[in-house]
C-alpha cells in the first residue's frame, strides 16, 4: 500500500490521492511517467516521489512515519511488517511519578516480556532491533512512559491503532475494538489496564506468582490481540482498492502464561464488595 500513497507529500489530501488514483496513477513509477521531471514542485508531487522512492529503498519508515496523518500509518504495515513489533505496557498508575510495571513485546514470531525489579533494563537495547512499532494509544501513553522511565529515545517508525481504528469507525478502548472486531479474550474478560494495577499491587504485598503470571497474561494478550487487530484494520482499509491485496489473517501464538481466574474473582470481590 505505501507505494501507492501519495497523501505524504505536499498539498496532496486523501480527495486528491483519490483523484489520481482514478486517473490511473496509482504507484510512484506511474507518477514518473505522468509528471516532467523539469517541472516545478507546485506542477506535481515527482520532487517528494523521488525521494520517497529512495527512503522506501532505504528501508526507513520513520520517514513516512514523520509525513502520514495518524489515521494513514497504516500503510506502513505491510512493507514493513517483518521489521513491526507489537508493544504494550502496564504501569502503577497515570501519574508523573508512576513507574512501569511490565511491558510485553511481540513481533510475530516470538514474545518478550519485561517486569520491574527482574530485566526492564534490557528492553532499550531490545526495541533497536525494530523498525516500526504498533501499539494502542501508545502515542500519549506508552511511549511517553518508556522514553521518560526507561530513556529511550524510540523514534522508530510508529503506528498508534486507535488512530487508525478510529478513522474506520472503531471508537473507545482497546477492550472495546476488540469486542466489535470478534475477538474473546476468554479468562481474561473483564480484566483491564486498572486491574492490572491491583494485580502488581497483590504481587508486591504478597509474592503470590499467580498474581504476576496473570498479569504477564494480561499484559502479552494485549499485544497478540494488537497483531490481529492490525491485520484486520489494514484489510478493512484496502479491502475497496483493486491494486492492492489485503493480507492473510494471523494464527498467532500462544500465550505462554495462564490468568489466575480464582485470584482474579477473589481480588475482584475485595475490591467491589
Amino acid at each position: 500500500m505505501l507505494k501507492h500513497t501519495f497523501c505524504h507529500l505536499p498539498g496532496i489530501g486523501p480527495v486528491k490521492e483519490q483523484h489520481l488514483w482514478d486517473k490511473g496513477i496509482t504507484t510512484w513509477e506511474k507518477a514518473l511517467a505522468e509528471f516532467d521531471p523539469s517541472s516545478s514542485p507546485q506542477a506535481g508531487p515527482l520532487p517528494g516521489i523521488v525521494a520517497s522512492m529512495e527512503k522506501f529503498a532505504q528501508r526507513d519508515a520513520a520517514y513516512f512515519s514523520g509525513l502520514l496523518p495518524p489515521g494513514q500509518q497504516y500503510r506502513l504495515f505491510k512493507p514493513f511488517v517483518n521489521d513491526a513489533v507489537y508493544l504494550d505496557i502496564e504501569t502503577t498508575g497515570l501519574s508523573p511519578w508512576d513507574k512501569i510495571t511490565t511491558i510485553a513485546m511481540y513481533d510475530g514470531k516470538q514474545i518478550n516480556h519485561y517486569v520491574q525489579g527482574e530485566n526492564l533494563d534490557a528492553f532499550a537495547n531490545d526495541i533497536k532491533h525494530y523498525a516500526l512499532i504498533i501499539t494502542f494509544n501508545g502515542k500519549t501513553f506508552d511511549l511517553p512512559f518508556l522514553r521518560s522511565r526507561l530513556n529511550c529515545t524510540l523514534d522508530q517508525a510508529h503506528i498508534d491503532l486507535r488512530y487508525v481504528l478510529a478513522s474506520l469507525g472503531f471508537k473507545g478502548g482497546l477492550k472495546k475494538c476488540e469486542k466489535a472486531m470478534g475477538i474473546d479474550r476468554g479468562d481474561l474478560e473483564g480484566v483491564d489496564g486498572s486491574f492490572a494495577v491491583v494485580l502488581w499491587d497483590e504481587f508486591q504485598k504478597t509474592q503470590n506468582p499467580k498474581a504476576l503470571e496473570t498479569l504477564l497474561a494480561y499484559n502479552i494478550e494485549d499485544v497478540l490481540n494488537l497483531e490481529t487487530l492490525m491485520v484486520k484494520a489494514y484489510n478493512l482499509k484496502v479491502k475497496n482498492l483493486a491494486f492492492t491485496a489485503p493480507m492473510p489473517e494471523p494464527s498467532g501464538l500462544a500465550n505462554p502464561f495462564s490468568p489466575d481466574k480464582a485470584l482474579v474473582d477473589k481480588l475482584k470481590s475485595l475490591l467491589f464488595f
